[in-house]
């Protein structure tokens, strides 16, 4: 299934709208997707390089728009819909402890964390559920998703063919090195900013339990 959907979404790339796929799944892999817009934006990137920053620029607004609705579904819709999303996704066991340093955090933890492998998807639904103030949120998630795009963006305009076949060849073990790199990224939290401390770290790790602040 996950093969069929990724080459679903490569054949994509060589659509007349491409650019409109493009924002279209930048926008839903925000809040629900289980497929990153990158290995698109790449492919548009590699045949067209003098549009990157413009394919960049439009996978950042569509996932920013994309993470807003990701924050209205945790913060009205969570028990109904957010619950089973986050279910489906494999994310449920990685809510508290996102729920518990973006409530020590804020708005750090979205620019540090949503321009690294750390689904999207679960810092929006979580940033809603905990009331999160909007602004910030919005915010953060434009430098975080701007640093996203257009590290992709670059790299496949040096290396974009390598890249292409290697995911074409090994995509059920890039998907596991994502899984990993995930639960890595929590782990390595206090690195990225420096100011964690061991009271935070242990609070979060016994995750207290949820309720919206």
């Amino acid at each position: 299934m996950l093969r069929r959907l990724y080459e679903w979404t490569m054949a994509k790339a060589a659509h007349p709208h491409a650019e409109w796929w493009l924002a279209l799944f930048a926008f839903l892999e925000a809040s629900f997707f289980p497929i990153p817009p990158h290995p698109l934006l790449g492919l548009m990137c590699l045949a067209e390089p003098k549009k990157a920053v413009r394919f960049a620029a439009i996978a950042t607004i569509a996932s920013v728009m994309g993470g807003m609705l990701g924050y209205a579904i945790g913060y009205g819709l969570y028990d109904t819909v957010g619950t089973q999303l986050l279910a489906a996704l494999g994310l449920a066991e990685s809510f508290p402890k996102a729920a518990c340093y973006l409530r020590e955090y804020g708005a750090e933890i979205i620019m540090l964390k949503g321009a690294t492998p750390i689904p999207f998807k679960l810092l929006t639904i979580t940033a809603g559920f905990i009331q999160m103030p909007l602004v910030p949120f919005i915010l953060a998630s434009v430098v975080s998703r701007s640093i996203s795009f257009m590290i992709v963006g670059v790299l496949f305009r040096l290396f974009g063919a390598p890249i292409k076949r290697f995911i074409d060849k090994y995509l059920g073990l890039v998907t596991i090195g994502f899984v990993l790199l995930v639960v890595g990224g929590f782990l390595a939290v206090t690195m990225l900013g420096g100011g964690e401390s061991a009271e935070t770290k242990a609070k979060c790790e016994l995750v207290a339990p949820l309720n919206p602040a």
